[in-house]
Formats: structure tokens, C-alpha cells, sequence
């Protein structure tokens, strides 16, 4: 018998090549991979990449002024700002000619909306102007300078020309000027008087309170957890219960009944009162300020500090500390130097969670925190749901996005994102 060498390539058993077969298999496995995972990818995209998106565009977005005053937008080119005058009369005809056609289309009181975010009273301006521009003859009924300014002597004020001219274009810093108590004047940006410069406080307060609840719920969290870890399970599973029973009840509800004990007629005071505490005339005040936040929030956000810690606790076994007594060590020792670096790791999963809860916020900071104790939210609530100033909240949302971004990188660059466990 004669050995035989096989030259040509290695055949599977249908005939093709080996190499091919291989591929061929390892592209359908990947495609039945990605059609398994597609609806997740679908659900993040439409529910969380696009509304970031959108958001991020709203902060920008300013082309209100230039499709609705078109021809305004054109003759104010030539007109300069700084000159201290009111515009010729070209303007005010560009002008009529828009709003003629604005007023007619009802959009007119959109862009006095919009601007009157900038400069307060364009609006009734807008208002005014469009009942009477909707009855003109645009060819016929010039010259229009006198006339806008028998409607409204502030059609005269260069400010509103100004401002006009400023936010004309189709995108636009302002909103973000205006989150960093900035805006747009004669020579670029400037500060905000000092009685108009709200956002940086609140930006600031809500990084403190924020850090502040994160460190009480840190504090209040690591014994309870200590505690579900090492007892028996069944008085473990009782105890369990107890710290999930928050998740059972209203958000609302919980809030409502903090703000009825923090009263200074309220359950905290009484009892404080009647242990003799606190003096009957000297009642603590708790309420609508950052203590009542403090605590509320602490309360509420309380599980999702335990439940990281608990279940990073369960995985460090008891031998460990009895390793490190017969050793020598105390009992003390052998926590600080064994048992608290194997939990790290939960109290940094808790901290990340608790912390980017705690920043996003707005009910509960609502409704007990009174004017000293909101967050930044409840001003990006308010511009969306009352003021109706889209861009602004936009322009917040993504300036408090980017710091949650930044602390979380410094939080990877310190601690590393990799000793963070959920068990």
C-alpha cells in the first residue's frame, strides 16, 4: 500500500471547503446573536439615545426667529446695534411684512415667547402688534415706524432690536449662557447681574446635598447591611422585608408623611419636645429647607445603598475574620484591615447609584424643600412644565449630564470602575 497526500483544501462533510463552512457558521451564530439582542438595542435607542439627542439639539436650537420674521432677520444685517437708535424704516416694513404673514398663520406669539426669554416684555409686543398687522395692507398701508410705535412705545427701545438681531440665527449658545447665569450682549458674553444669578447656586447645592445623602445613607447602610449578612436566614428574610417595604409604598405617600413629621408641630418635635429635648418655644425647624431634604431623601434612597452592600457582604466568608484573630489580630484589626476592603466594592456600587438618584431628584426636594432645599431639577421641571423654555431645560439637563459624566470618570480614574460589585 502506497501513503496518499491530500494536496487541495480540507472539504466538510456537504463538500465545501472547511474554512468556509467555519466562516459561514460563525456568521450565522453572530446573526442570531444580534437578532436575539435586538429589541433591547431598539428599546435604548428609542427610549434613551434619541430623547438625549433631542435634548442635546434643543439646547442649540433657534431657528423660531428666522423662519417666522425672515425678511426682519435680513434687514437687520445692515443695522448696527451699538448705535443707541431704533432701526430705519426698512426694518419696520420687513417687519410688518412678517408679521403679517405670522399673524395670519398664528405663529407670532412663538418667537415674542421665545424672546421674551432674553428680554422680558417682547411678548405683549409680539401680542399687540400681530392683531393689528393681521388687518394691514402690507403694499399700501407704510410707513410703518410710527405706526408700531403708536401700538407699543417699546417697538422704539433698541433692546429689542438688539435682541432680535442677536437671536436670529438658527443656533445659539444663549441657552447655555443663561444655564451659567451669563448672556448674550453688545460685546459677546457677559455676567448676569447678581440678583439674576440663580443656576450656579443651585448647580452647587445640588452637588453638596447630593454628597451629603449619599454619606448618610453610606453611614446608616453599612450596619444594616452587616447585620442581614451575617444573622440566619430566616431572621435575615424578616429583616429584608422591612428594608424592601419602602419599594411597596408611594413615592408621594412616603414624601407626604416626612413632610407632616418635620413640621415643627409635627410627630419629630412633639416627641422631642416631651423627652425634653427640645424646649416647646424652641422647636426644631425642619421643613422647606436642605435639612428636610437631607433627611427625606436619605430615607427614600435608603434600599438602593443596603441592597449593594448586603449582597457584596454575603460573598466574604466568615473565615476570613476568624483567619485573621487567630493570628493575632483584635477584633477591630480584623475588620478595618480584612472585612471593610472585601465590602468596598458594594459601598461603591451603593454610592454610584444613591448619588446619581439623589442628583436627578424633584419631587421629593419639592415638596419639602421649600426655596432653600430644591435641586437643580426642580428648575429644569419648571422650565419644561410651566415657563415652557425648552432650550433653557435643555441646556441644564446636559450641563447637569456632563457633570455626572465627569465625576463618574473621576470616580473610574480614583477608585476604578472594575472594584464596583453588585455581588
Amino acid at each position: 500500500m502506497s501513503d496518499s497526500t491530500q494536496t487541495g483544501p480540507m472539504l466538510a462533510a456537504d463538500g465545501t471547503p472547511l474554512k468556509k463552512s467555519l466562516n459561514r457558521a460563525l456568521r450565522m451564530q453572530k446573526i442570531r446573536a444580534l437578532a436575539l439582542i435586538t429589541p433591547l438595542l431598539a428599546f435604548v435607542l428609542l427610549t434613551f439615545i434619541i430623547p438625549i439627542g433631542q435634548m442635546l439639539f434643543r439646547s442649540v436650537e433657534n431657528d423660531i426667529v428666522a423662519n417666522t420674521l425672515p425678511k426682519t432677520v435680513i434687514a437687520l444685517q445692515d443695522w448696527d446695534a451699538a448705535s443707541g437708535e431704533a432701526p430705519d424704516e426698512a426694518v419696520y416694513a420687513a417687519l410688518a411684512a412678517d408679521l403679517y404673514v405670522a399673524s395670519n398663520a398664528k405663529t407670532h406669539t412663538r418667537v415674542g415667547s421665545r424672546l421674551n426669554y432674553e428680554t422680558p416684555g417682547i411678548s405683549s409686543l409680539f401680542r399687540k402688534a400681530g392683531r393689528k398687522a393681521k388687518k394691514w395692507d402690507v403694499e399700501k398701508d407704510g410707513p410703518y415706524k410710527e405706526k408700531f410705535i403708536d401700538i407699543a412705545k417699546g417697538w422704539s427701545d433698541p433692546n429689542v432690536w438688539r435682541t432680535i438681531q442677536t437671536y436670529s440665527p438658527k443656533y445659539t449658545n444663549g441657552y447655555f449662557l443663561n444655564a451659567a447665569d451669563m448672556q448674550k450682549g453688545p460685546d459677546g458674553a457677559e455676567i448676569r447681574p447678581e440678583n439674576e444669578r440663580i443656576y450656579f447656586t443651585l448647580f452647587k447645592r445640588t452637588l453638596i446635598m447630593s454628597l451629603a445623602i449619599t454619606a448618610a445613607c453610606i453611614a446608616l447602610a453599612y450596619p444594616v447591611a452587616w447585620l442581614l449578612a451575617n444573622l440566619p436566614s430566616s431572621k435575615a428574610n424578616l429583616l429584608m422585608i422591612l428594608v424592601l417595604l419602602p419599594f411597596w409604598t408611594s413615592l408621594l405617600v412616603r414624601t407626604s408623611a416626612w413632610k407632616v413629621m418635620l413640621q415643627q408641630q409635627g410627630v419629630i418635635n412633639d416627641v422631642l419636645v416631651w423627652i425634653g429635648l427640645v424646649a416647646d418655644d424652641t422647636r426644631l425647624v425642619m421643613i422647606n429647607n436642605q435639612a428636610g431634604t437631607i433627611i427625606a431623601m436619605t430615607h427614600i434612597l435608603l434600599p438602593f445603598m443596603i441592597l449593594p452592600m448586603y449582597s457584596v457582604m454575603q460573598t466574604i466568608q466568615p473565615t476570613y475574620l476568624r483567619a485573621a484573630k487567630s493570628m493575632g489580630a483584635t477584633n477591630w484589626t480584623a475588620f478595618w484591615r480584612v472585612y471593610f476592603p472585601l465590602s468596598v466594592p458594594g459601598i461603591g456600587a451603593g454610592s454610584i447609584l444613591v448619588f446619581i438618584l439623589a442628583i436627578g431628584y424633584y419631587i421629593t426636594p419639592e415638596l419639602v424643600g421649600g426655596t432653600k432645599g430644591v435641586f437643580i431639577s426642580n428648575r429644569i421641571a419648571f422650565h419644561i412644565s410651566t415657563s415652557l423654555n425648552w432650550g433653557l431645560a435643555a441646556a441644564l439637563g446636559t450641563i447637569l449630564l456632563a457633570v455626572v459624566l465627569i465625576l463618574y470618570w473621576a470616580y473610574d480614574k480614583i477608585v476604578g470602575i472594575d472594584n464596583v460589585k453588585l455581588g
